[in-house]
């Protein structure tokens, strides 16, 4: 048996004794949860004594196949289909050497090798098509009828995954997100952008399981994970090479600890990005004046951010920026001269960029004379994506020159070096499938991997300047891996409104799937960011998302894509004054979110959690509208329309509210919840108990 294998194999019955005791001897001594147990006609995947995956000639378990793609995207969005030629059932089986050998009797050239190892992390049962022709997979696993799932990167829709498909491929989310809608059929007949409870920025082939084992797909090809059916774990891969890789923990805390190992873990966020509020301002050269404004109200402020700051170009979707990542010096003029009177202030300025280059842009010529874009397949023209209404080429990460060149050249020189603190760093999902990279790889799973390798972009840019706990970024593109370069997630451009899949509540979905996936640390945009066809902020929209916002990591406005038909922060005294004392509450609280960054660089744990990641409660495997900061703090914002008042789940032991003082035990329980004052509570034993105390006395009036 080759070392790192791992399986099993029933001895005949003519066996001798001493052979039978030193194979049992072995098997003790085994205390890796995953094995392969060799059975009559096939083999069972097990964990312990439970059996993921069952192996039968007659009742196989992975089939391949031979598919065609049938894709189309416009603007990021995509439909995807498949024309599936051959699907082929595996119903013969053999063992040798630890390796198993799968294949048809009618086609023996089609054979699929599995290997189990065992890594650092995990165990890993590694599948391989010896016919290069075939490029689908599919694989049917079990589970428990009581098993719930959750995690698939950061889903926007539903937290527990159970009888759901959920393809793994990033994409524009959508606008509205429910084909039952008017705003998403019309967003569908415009450019196929409505999206579906599916569609998100940052899909990832992980799951995480109640059984206490997690599952990950080591490919960035397209796949589709099947929850339809109860007791079934049903894998499409359109790639016949992957690692299905396997982890166990004795908790759920420790699988996520276990997770974060595997993919990588953020640093701590910087003082200033948790300790105040970021303002979101986009007026060129106005900025300053409502700047002003604003933090004359009395609003905590450790941050400006323009995401203009490169110019603006109009579009019919609103004012869109001007994709050449430099200073607009013609919308911002002396940008210097405020970023260092800023600096002055404590009050670090933020700005945008994505890793697109408008071709009307200077950045873009000096990239094309350097070949650092991907390229057409059928000629070496620059590829062009149409962004809608203006075109963009793409730098091409694959190639090492480019990236490096983005990451110095322009992240470097133009933003770092001119002085921002932090950036938005957008798209990454947008990777068109018939480009021609450097590195000859399929743009099907380039296109899954570019968000990783944008975000390996920044996070290079920053170290080369050595800043990499003092500057930072935030995306919402993602796949697996991304949790190694990306400091913060944003939840993505949520409509603004209170709708079930594109609303306000689906940020705080995003905040607890992602995280049990290893990604510490998430916020959103407050005040949403869509407004399309008649759908505008309104005040109470606006109030709602202010708190909400306050217990998150980073409290980060945005004036949307249509900032004049919206109201903003200050489009009035009542509204400013609510952001300036919730922005308070957050940087009251900076004591307690810095002992939880700790935390997280330690174990990988979020900040923002489901109550069963320290409350194993069947009735809490489908909560998502409210949350745990931390351990010693449940947090639940009023995220529905017209309600003044919610119902909040209290676990174990004795909590208080940080408004009224009033103690809560184990139960369901309705809350007041005016504005100013969302439902949160905190265990009376904590050890910030004082820090907690001190913000009800200075804002429970």
């Amino acid at each position: 048996m080759s070392s790192g294998v791992i399986w099993r194999r029933f001895l005949s019955r003519d066996c001798c004794n001493v052979a039978i005791a030193v194979a049992l001897t072995r098997l003790k001594e085994q205390t890796l949860p995953f094995t392969v147990m060799m059975r009559s006609e096939g083999f069972d995947l097990l964990r312990d004594d439970v059996c993921m995956m069952s192996h039968r000639n007659k009742a196989p378990a992975v089939e391949v196949g031979i598919g065609s793609p049938d894709l189309e995207m416009v603007r990021g969005n995509f439909r995807i289909d498949d024309i599936v030629e051959t699907r082929l059932t595996l119903d013969c089986c053999a063992e040798a050497d630890g390796i198993i050998r799968l294949w048809n009797a009618v086609r023996p050239d089609v054979v699929v090798t599995l290997k189990l190892t065992q890594r650092a992390q995990q165990s890993a049962l590694e599948l391989r098509c010896s016919n290069p022709a075939f490029n689908r997979l599919w694989i049917n696993m079990q589970s428990e009828a009581s098993e719930a799932f959750w995690g698939g990167g950061e889903q926007m829709s539903y937290l527990r995954l159970n009888g759901r498909r959920f393809p793994f491929w990033t994409s524009e989310p959508g606008v509205g997100r429910d084909k039952s809608t008017a705003l998403t059929q019309t967003m569908d007949a415009n450019g196929l952008a409505g999206g579906d409870y599916w569609t998100t920025n940052y899909p990832q082939p992980t799951w995480v399981s109640s059984a206490l084992h997690a599952v990950h797909l080591e490919t960035a090809a397209y796949c589709v994970l099947d929850l339809t059916e109860a007791g079934r774990v049903g894998v499409e891969c359109w790639s016949t090479n992957m690692d299905l890789e396997l982890f166990d923990a004795p908790s759920l805390p420790d699988l996520v600890t276990k997770l974060s190992n595997r993919f990588g873990r953020q640093p701590p966020l910087p003082d200033w990005a948790i300790s105040g509020a970021i303002v979101g301002l986009k007026d060129g050269a106005d900025t300053f004046d409502r700047f002003e404004t604003i933090a004359a109200s009395g609003v905590a402020i450790t941050g400006l951010w323009c995401e203009d700051w490169v110019g603006i170009r109009q579009t019919s979707f609103g004012k869109r920026l001007f994709w050449d990542w430099k200073w607009n010096a013609a919308r911002y003029p002396n940008l210097p001269a405020h970023i260092a009177s800023l600096a002055k202030r404590g009050i670090r300025f933020l700005g945008y960029v994505n890793p697109y280059l408008a071709v009307d842009g200077a950045l873009y010529q000096e990239a094309l004379a350097n070949n650092y874009l991907a390229l057409r397949q059928d000629s070496d023209t620059a590829y062009a994506v149409d962004f809608g209404e203006f075109d963009a080429g793409v730098v091409d990460f694959t190639n090492p020159d480019a990236a490096n060149w983005f990451a110095d050249r322009i992240i470097g020189q133009e933003m770092l070096d001119f002085g921002l603190s932090g950036w938005m760093a957008d798209f990454g999902e947008y990777l068109p499938t018939d480009v021609r990279l450097f590195d000859g790889s399929d743009p099907m799973e380039a296109h899954n991997r570019w968000p990783v390798l944008w975000a390996k972009v920044n996070a290079d840019a920053i170290a080369s300047r050595g800043k990499t706990h003092d500057a930072t970024f935030f995306m919402r593109a993602g796949f697996s891996g991304v949790q190694a370069y990306c400091p913060l997630l944003w939840a993505g451009d949520q409509c603004v409104d209170f709708t079930r899949h594109d609303g306000i509540n689906t940020v705080i979905t995003a905040a607890l799937s992602s995280g049990l996936l290893g990604n510490a640390y998430h916020h959103s945009d407050l005040g949403g960011y869509t407004s399309l066809h008649g759908v505008v902020r309104t005040a109470e929209l606006m109030h709602r998302w202010i708190d909400l916002a306050a217990f998150a990591p980073m409290m980060r406005s945005h004036e949307g894509n249509r900032p004049a038909d919206n109201l903003q922060l200050d489009s009035s005294p009542e509204i400013l004054s609510h952001f300036a004392r919730m922005s308070q509450v957050h940087a009251q609280l900076a004591p307690y979110v810095r002992a939880l960054c700790d935390e997280a660089a330690a174990t990988g744990l979020p900040l923002q959690r489901p109550l069963f990641l320290h409350y194993d409660n069947p009735a809490y495997y489908d909560i998502q509208d409210q949350y745990l900061y931390g351990a010693d703090m449940i947090v639940a914002p009023v995220v529905a329309e017209g309600q003044d008042s919610r119902s909040v789940v209290i676990p174990d032991g004795a909590w208080v509210h940080l408004w009224s003082g009033k103690t809560y035990g184990k139960g369901t329980h309705d809350i007041a919840a005016p504005n100013g004052q969302p439902p949160v509570f905190t265990r009376i034993d904590s050890n910030y108990a004082d820090l907690f105390a001190s913000i009800r006395t200075a804002f429970s009036a």
